[in-house]
């Protein structure tokens, strides 16, 4: 039982040899907190930190919706080029004129009719995506029969897609050029 006593009775011991503490040490390890200019630092800091992070944030989002804005118009072009392989190998029929290319976009969602099969379709798009500048899926068109940069669809046949977005993107380009 003296071994406890002892051990407290060191303690006390230790810290008498140090001296008496300071009114103010225990006033401050009593009273533990920031001090004003502390907190002005640190709000300082949080609001630098806030003011980088904002514009980043808002890059970070039009670089995705360019992304996305890549991406559709590949699995867009790409569909029209299977469309137009199956027809160059005489797989589905086309109208004369067309040149072997869909005559909308729809046609690549709603299928067409294999050649020798009376019951089979073959469906190149599941849906005509949306446009994630314009909201939309009222994409801009071009046939065989239209100039490369004109901007009016000439309705024979979908030669070629683009956005009708009139912005600029990130590396100077606009959307409607890609």
């Amino acid at each position: 039982m003296s071994a406890p006593r002892d051990i407290v009775t060191i303690r006390g011991a230790a810290q008498r040899a140090q001296g008496p503490v300071p009114a103010r040490a225990r006033r401050r390890s009593a009273q533990s907190g920031m001090t004003l200019l502390e907190l002005i630092v640190a709000c300082g800091i949080l609001l630098v930190l806030a003011t980088v992070a904002i514009p980043l944030q808002r890059v970070i989002r039009i670089s995705h919706k360019e992304g996305e804005l890549r991406a559709d118009l590949l699995e867009m072009r790409t569909a029209i080029d299977r469309y137009k392989d199956d027809a160059d190998k005489n797989l589905i029929q086309v109208q004369a004129g067309t040149e072997g290319y869909p005559p909308d976009l729809q046609t690549l969602v709603n299928g067409v009719q294999l050649a020798g099969a009376q019951d089979q379709k073959v469906r190149y798009l599941r849906k005509i995506p949306i446009d994630p500048f314009t909201g939309d899926a009222n994409w801009g068109l071009r046939s065989v029969q239209d100039d490369a940069d004109s901007a009016q669809w000439g309705g024979q046949d979908v030669f070629d897609v683009y956005s009708r977005a009139q912005g600029t993107a990130l590396d100077g380009t606009k959307y409607s050029d890609w």
